[in-house]
């Protein structure tokens, strides 16, 4: 696979997605991207917008596990890791838990206590889990894609800044428009169902392999120094402009320069350019930040403060 067929194979595969999943263009796009740079996906909508079918369709065009985990109050560590169980010849065996797939959409994070929050931080950082002192090794292709419902949903708690601070970017998924609701209607009147992949029209496009050829060529694209110093600037500006109580940690900007180098291939190209970044920050640093309480009050949300921070910061010039 030259460079021209690895772009060509990372667009059909946002084709299917964006075919698939009706009118959510850049949230599929963000989705892909952090897939293609090694990072987890936090996913953020009301119920029935989509976020599920995303993760479904992703996995069948790549032809992976995929593995629906759903997140409640009583769900224990070991309810995901996996248990040693002693088998009838005295030994114990390792049962491997729903974590041990490619892709794990982990529905509703912000419903489940911290110990089994705790259990999937370590799975996410070491992509390894620990049971009963032996460490089981996960997939090379395990990405989690978490969903959580907004805050102020009854029965959710916020998750912790170390948590967070563990997903790459945090992608919204909004509510369709009325003509885009409209044509999902149609789909349905013409056999589609969310619950039976078979109706989705997706053959695989890839494997894991084929996948992680994306990520070495995604590796190999260019980053300038002046585009470097772009992220550096733009995710400093976070801890010292008074919009926020807190800024992004040195991680944001290991994940915004592995985040620009799959958005540059996605668009074929094997460099990246500025307006990759400005494009993709607000979704790497959306969750990593706080603002200010009393602006908060007056509406001003973290893409509204990170918006007015990208147009103060000075952009590169070639």
């Amino acid at each position: 696979m030259g460079g021209a067929s690895t772009a060509h194979d990372a667009q059909a595969v946002l084709t299917a997605l964006d075919r698939v999943v009706l009118g959510q263009g850049r949230a599929t796009g963000e989705a892909l991207i952090c897939l293609l740079a090694r990072g987890h996906v936090l996913l953020e909508g009301v119920p029935g917008t989509a976020k599920t079918l995303l993760v479904r369709t992703l996995s069948l065009a790549l032809d992976v596990r995929f593995q629906r985990i759903q997140f409640t109050p009583d769900l224990m560590p070991a309810d995901i890791t996996g248990v040693s169980l002693l088998s009838g010849t005295h030994e114990f065996t390792f049962r491997p838990g729903p974590l041990f797939a490619d892709l794990v959409l982990a529905d509703e994070i912000n419903r489940a206590p911290a110990k089994t929050q705790a259990a999937l931080l370590e799975a996410m950082q070491e992509r390894t889990v620990t049971v009963d002192g032996v460490a089981h090794p996960l997939s090379r292709t395990f990405t989690v894609f978490a969903t959580e419902n907004p805050v102020e949903f009854e029965g959710t708690y916020p998750l912790p800044e170390a948590e967070l601070d563990r997903f790459m970017m945090k992608v919204m998924i909004d509510y369709p428009s009325a003509e885009l609701e409209q044509a999902l209607l149609t789909r349905y009147s013409e056999g589609f169902e969310a619950d039976r992949p078979d109706t989705y029209g997706v053959t695989p496009l890839a494997d894991a392999a084929a996948l992680e050829q994306l990520r070495r060529a995604a590796d190999g694209v260019r980053v300038e120094p002046r585009i470097i110093e772009y992220i550096t600037a733009i995710v400093r500006a976070t801890r010292t402009a008074p919009a926020f109580t807190l800024g992004a940690s040195p991680r944001a900007s290991v994940a915004l320069f592995k985040a620009v180098r799959a958005a540059a291939l996605l668009e074929n190209r094997d460099y990246v350019i500025p307006d990759d970044v400005k494009r993709l920050a607000p979704a790497v640093l959306r969750h990593r930040v706080a603002v200010a309480p009393e602006l908060e009050l007056e509406g001003t949300t973290p893409d509204l403060a990170l918006r007015a921070l990208l147009e103060h910061t000075k952009v590169p010039t070639a």
